[in-house]
């Protein structure tokens, strides 16, 4: 046996090993619910997608001896491209860098049109990831399909299960990026209020114990458990185990986007996800996870994979097919041949690494933090992620623990024309509200900007507050 750097037990073969019962493994039943169950979380346009004539052919081509005449691909004899290479820093020495190099077979299969939810050497790797990051094995009844990016699937995602002017639960503050999604379906966004442990679960059972008798309850939770954007929170085993109660009490689904879970620096064993969790639930499949290469490979990669019951990954598929057939063939190719030349164990180290230049960035901001906004803002310390939230105290008289005052025009307006650009809160709330909380990044700036930067706010504020 072996444990890689979260202690999640594995065997050799990267199986997780879910029970141990007087030192002897003993394999745990997974209950998934069944195909069906997820017919009524469907959206109307999802019922009626139906699958493409020519790429839900394209498994057939695989048959031996079987000569395709169906679809258009292009002959691959006319590309260009003979050979891509590139280096890359070593996870375990950033001194040093290794030269990975994609041709043949390789190469052609990133040239050309592929499979709508991925290569499947990639699909094969993300499984095994999944299985060491959260103990979810393959023939649980969840599936994967990758993405332009974790946003791509959020949105056929929603679009997969929420009808115009459904009621849909968020936390609040949220991602800003979802927001629109559900406006633009005339969604009822009923917020979930959060703290510094995450999501505040006992909000969530009051407001579902309380619902109106006739009215349809949500389908869908939306959350980001770790260093949330905005907030920087992270939510609580505790909190999270509640929300799965809830779930399976309630019937909704939890939409659980993850782009910063390897972004985690608390000092506390990082908790386990709502896609982890769930194996401790009567049944597996009301979790669907939303994974992105973004914060730990490179941004413009636009690399994403969502985790979860195959009728709901399925749907998403069916969207892809239509709408952009399938993410690129040739980033799929590229991040291929890198995590194939890392491994797991690689992958890992160089996660390892990325938190931890994340949590230098995070003691550097909070410094400054408490060197020129001591007694003018309030904030909690983040464990995860690349942001601050924090509330500024715009008047000298203010109320403690009461959220009071609009940041708006003088993050907007006043800090900008002083040097400083920022985002106010209010951007965060789906029906957005006044707040005095501010949304601040401390993943570019260096050290002397990030001073430099606060003590341009701290003579904004100070003016505001008329201490100037």
């Amino acid at each position: 046996m072996v444990t890689h750097s979260d202690g999640i037990i594995v065997s050799a073969s990267g199986v997780t090993t879910p029970i141990e019962t007087n030192g002897h493994a003993v394999e745990k039943v997974v209950k998934s619910l069944p195909a069906d169950f997820y017919t009524e979380f469907l959206s109307d346009a999802a019922k009626i997608r139906k699958p493409s004539p020519i790429r839900g052919l394209f498994p057939l081509e695989n048959k031996p001896g079987v000569i395709s005449l169906l679809a258009g691909k292009p002959n691959d004899a006319m590309f260009p491209f003979k050979s891509l290479s590139f280096n890359i820093t070593s996870p375990t020495d950033p001194s040093q860098e290794q030269s990975i190099s994609l041709s043949g077979k390789d190469l052609s299969a990133g040239l050309q049109y592929g499979p709508t939810g991925g290569l499947p050497r990639l699909l094969k790797w993300f499984i095994g990831l999944q299985t060491l990051s959260h103990g979810r094995k393959s023939g649980e009844g969840w599936s994967l399909s990758m993405g332009s990016g974790s946003q791509d699937l959020i949105y056929k995602a929603v679009s997969a299960l929420v009808n115009p002017g459904d009621a849909v639960l968020v936390e609040s503050p949220v991602y800003a990026g979802v927001i629109p999604m559900f406006k633009s379906l005339h969604c009822e966004q009923i917020e979930i209020e959060t703290d510094a442990n995450g999501v505040c679960s006992h909000s969530l059972r009051d407001i579902l114990e309380n619902w109106p008798i006739g009215k349809p309850k949500p389908k869908v939770f939306y959350t980001v458990p770790y260093g949330c954007n905005p907030t920087g929170m992270t939510a609580t085993v505790e909190r999270r185990k509640e929300v799965l109660q809830l779930a399976h009490e309630h019937n909704f689904l939890i939409l659980e986007d993850d782009p910063y879970f390897y972004l985690y620096f608390g000092k506390a064993a990082r908790p386990p996800s709502y896609f982890q969790l769930e194996l401790d639930e009567p049944e597996v499949g009301r979790v669907i996870r939303f994974d992105s290469f973004s914060k730990i490979l490179s941004a413009g990669i636009r690399m994403g994979f969502a985790s979860g019951p195959k009728p709901i990954i399925d749907a998403i598929d069916l969207h892809t097919a239509s709408a952009n057939l399938q993410s690129s063939s040739l980033i799929q190719a590229i991040t291929l041949a890198l995590v194939e030349e890392w491994g797991y164990a690689n992958f890992f180290a160089h996660t390892q690494a990325v938190a931890e230049f994340y949590r230098k960035k995070r003691d550097v901001f909070e410094s400054a933090l408490n060197a020129h906004l001591s007694g003018l803002a309030e904030w909690c310390t983040p464990e995860a992620g690349m942001f601050f939230w924090f509330k500024l105290l715009l008047s000298p008289n203010h109320t403690p623990g009461v959220d009071e005052g609009d940041s708006e025009d003088l993050i907007r307006t006043k800090a900008y024309e002083n040097g400083v650009l920022a985002l106010p809160g209010t951007v965060f709330l789906p029906n957005g509200r006044k707040t005095s909380f501010v949304r601040a990044s401390f993943s570019l700036c260096t050290e002397e900007q990030v001073n430099e930067a606060l003590k341009r706010l701290r003579d904004v504020l100070l003016k505001e507050r008329g201490q100037a």
